[in-house]
């Protein structure tokens, strides 16, 4: 990849993961392996051909006017797959809006309430929780964009998904996920089989509640995190 991001914009480089043979071109089977090696169960990578089904004809339209009959997305025009009610941070080429991400979390951080400054330092990071996620959906909506909400509400729940830890997306990382740098390094981890710490799968679901009666199981591990710390005080 490293041949290509001089040639590349921002938005391009966020889905040249998928592009797998570097041909400007990301085939259904190339959305599904590629949400595969990042760790998705295999019933959500499928869905994740909905992108292919969606976004496949505005790519199409930078080369012709015919809909491509193989769904393929064609990355040298992804700019024309931007949709309404999104969060503003890639411009209409492609490019980032790096005030509107930092005004992002200056204005959605719930965790700022616990802080007697809003403006970030080099101690601290910015991050999003559910609450936070929810309220930015609700902020970017615009009116009579159905498709907008939905595409919108998708991208973020998968963003949060992928990306969680301790239950918030945290600035560092969504900034490498929007330049496409952090897919490779997820994928790099899994093959070295590292313990990953983001991230929350349907065994997170099913295992919270089964066993702590909650999903929020970030909730239940800081928890004993500090049962174990007051213990050791005493």
């Amino acid at each position: 990849m490293s041949n290509l991001t001089t040639k590349l914009t921002p938005l391009q480089l966020h889905v040249a993961f998928w592009d797998y043979n570097n041909d400007s071109i990301i085939t259904p089977a190339e959305i599904y392996h590629g949400f595969r090696d990042l760790g998705f169960c295999i019933l959500f990578s499928l869905g994740g051909l909905l992108i292919n089904l969606f976004f496949s004809y505005p790519t199409t339209l930078g080369h012709s006017w015919l809909p491509d009959p193989l769904f393929r997305i064609h990355t040298s025009s992804i700019h024309k797959a931007k949709h309404g009610s999104d969060s503003g941070v890639y411009s209409s080429d492609g490019n980032l809006r790096l005030m509107l991400f930092d005004e992002m979390f200056d204005r959605m951080d719930s965790s700022v309430a616990d802080n007697t400054s809003t403006i970030k330092t080099d101690k601290r990071e910015g991050s999003l929780g559910v609450g936070d996620l929810f309220r930015l959906h609700a902020k970017n909506r615009v009116a009579a964009d159905p498709a907008g909400w939905s595409f919108a509400a998708m991208e973020w729940w998968t963003t949060w998904l992928l990306l969680q830890r301790d239950g918030r997306i945290w600035e560092k990382d969504l900034r490498a996920m929007y330049d496409g740098t952090l897919f490779w390094k997820i994928r790099d981890e899994r093959k070295r089989n590292e313990d990953m710490t983001r991230g929350y799968g349907w065994q997170d679901w099913v295992g919270g509640l089964w066993n702590n009666g909650t999903w929020k199981t970030w909730e239940v591990r800081n928890e004993r995190k500090v049962n174990i710390e007051v213990e050791r005080e005493l």
